[in-house]
């Protein structure tokens, strides 16, 4: 380490003692014991420019503490709150390695890692919901793109065609299968992309990785409380989060598991979710958002697929891996995935719309 954690708390006037904390995998993240705070190394290799990614957050939590006191709600514990350095900064600079940030620790909450039930994916498509919901009004010209092209999926086709021509790895000729199958359903990848563009899908504030576990819940009622990780709040659509979101909480398998037949997509995970978001975004979701709802769920399973397959062609130079083949195995578990949301597309459109009325 090239920093002392205890003099990077003298930036931001604290003194305790600290400790790592969580389970993140960009961000080094820590945690203050008296007082309690939250004190996290930003990834730089990640997120380039640390002045715009702050930026977004206090825009946002700003206007978020705004929303929740008109509504008479709780601003310190229904959103982030950044405690700023000794020079009235939202983050620290040590060096252009080493930028730190703080936020006031949330008590008497709780967060859902594994094993997430239909009621817990209820709750948290209440809390992404009213997330998208709070933002309706949000200023989005002044909000930056924190990672350039992030849910460009039509991008993301053209980045696996460039990987399959150029086989940086020599593994072409291994995967034929799968990039046949890439390449077959890149027809449906510009859908939202067209729809943003022609101004018939509204832009809106997005926080584009809506996994459970970027949501606290109230320790006593369980209740959704606030969505955390806010470092890719972006302009975009409402549904890239709803589509990942299910992505992940819909499928009966690990995304990496390597039996195809326990990779199913669960309508009734679905159902809930959609039930929990569409209760809280109903009265600012246009007909076009809605249309494509259970479609997003496909779109960002196949997006999410093509960029496993294209890191994997590259010689897997982006996602982290534990074994050989992994991406590939991640690749093809995402494939069976959009195979099964495809067949009950029909079903989910019927769902959407009962929740709707």
């Amino acid at each position: 380490m090239s920093f002392d954690l205890h003099d990077i708390l003298s930036k931001f006037r604290v003194s305790s003692t600290i400790s790592e904390y969580g389970n993140g995998h960009i961000n080094d993240t820590y945690c203050t014991e008296n007082p309690r705070y939250i004190l996290q190394r930003i990834n730089t290799n990640v997120f380039k420019n640390h002045d715009e990614l702050m930026q977004n957050i206090a825009n946002v939590t700003g206007f978020l503490r705004k929303v929740i006191a008109d509504n008479y709600g709780d601003p310190d514990r229904e959103t982030l709150t950044i405690i700023k350095t000794t020079d009235g900064k939202n983050y620290h600079e040590a060096d252009k390695n080493n930028v730190f940030r703080m936020y006031r620790f949330i008590s008497g909450t709780k967060t859902v890692e594994s094993g997430a039930t239909e009621k817990d994916m209820y709750s948290a498509g209440k809390g992404f919901g009213k997330f998208t919901r709070m933002l309706d009004k949000f200023p989005i010209d002044t909000l930056f793109e924190t990672i350039k092209d992030f849910h460009n999926t039509p991008k993301r086709v053209l980045d696996l065609k460039e990987a399959i021509e150029n086989d940086t790895a020599g593994r072409r000729r291994y995967i034929e299968k799968e990039i046949e199958f890439a390449l077959d359903n890149a027809a449906f990848s510009d859908r939202v992309t067209e729809g943003l563009s022609s101004g018939v899908i509204p832009l809106r504030v997005t926080h584009n990785d809506t996994k459970i576990n970027n949501i606290l819940f109230d320790e006593q009622s369980g209740e959704p409380l606030c969505v955390i990780d806010l470092d890719t709040v972006m302009p975009g659509s409402m549904l890239y989060d709803f589509g990942d979101a299910l992505r992940i909480g819909a499928s009966t398998a690990a995304e990496d598991e390597t039996n195809l037949d326990r990779v199913h997509f669960d309508e009734t995970v679905f159902r809930a979710f959609a039930k929990g978001y569409i209760g809280q975004v109903r009265d600012v979701m246009t007909g076009a958002e809605a249309e494509l709802l259970a479609f997003s769920a496909k779109l960002m399973t196949y997006e999410c697929g093509i960029r496993f397959l294209t890191d994997y062609l590259n010689g897997d130079t982006y996602f982290k891996i534990h074994r050989e083949n992994h991406n590939l195995d991640r690749a093809r578990n995402q494939f069976r995935l959009v195979e099964e949301i495809a067949k009950k597309e029909n079903v989910l459109n019927i769902i959407v719309k009962d929740l709707i009325k």
